[in-house]
């Protein structure tokens, strides 16, 4: 398949997605988690179709997928790793552990590994406070964290 063919399935797809989601109030956020739940990501095509779709700016659809942390402009990794760095982990010790985890995947924030199994995620406050610091894999939770924890997670991440 070629790189228009491809260009042109994924509009058609966004068109649908639009298409099941503008008769919602408000329904940008929507079609943004729609679309990323199909691609993996915002790809930068959507924006367009998108902005039209709603009567906006490619502008203002840029500017509320750069606002929201959650949406991504390259698909996650297979596992995504929300390390907390809300105050209350930080008094905790998250940054320490923050940065053994950086290493250790060779990565920064928002990167993926270069073998695709984990993306590394800042996020500002799982609800965790009084059991900090606190992490969350795949959307299981984690509190208490410690480095014996935190390597145990990217040991099955990895795998």
């Amino acid at each position: 398949m070629n790189l228009r063919a491809v260009v042109a399935d994924e509009a058609t797809r966004v068109s649908e997605i639009i298409d099941h989601c503008r008769h919602l109030e408000g329904p940008m956020l929507p079609i943004l988690h729609k679309v990323q739940e199909e691609f993996g990501c915002i790809p930068e095509s959507a924006k367009q179709v998108i902005a039209t779709a709603l009567n906006l700016s490619r502008a203002e659809v840029h500017g509320v997928v750069s606002f929201y942390h959650d949406f991504r402009a390259q698909p996650a990794g297979r596992h995504v790793l929300k390390l907390c760095r809300a105050e209350a982990c930080q008094s905790m010790g998250s940054e320490p552990l923050a940065e053994t985890v950086k290493a250790r995947l060779g990565i920064d924030w928002h990167g993926t590994t270069p073998d695709g199994a984990v993306t590394l995620e800042p996020v500002f406050c799982l609800g965790l406070c009084a059991q900090a610091p606190a992490a969350m894999l795949d959307g299981a939770l984690y509190a208490r964290l410690d480095e014996d924890c935190l390597s145990d997670m990217l040991t099955e991440a990895r795998r």
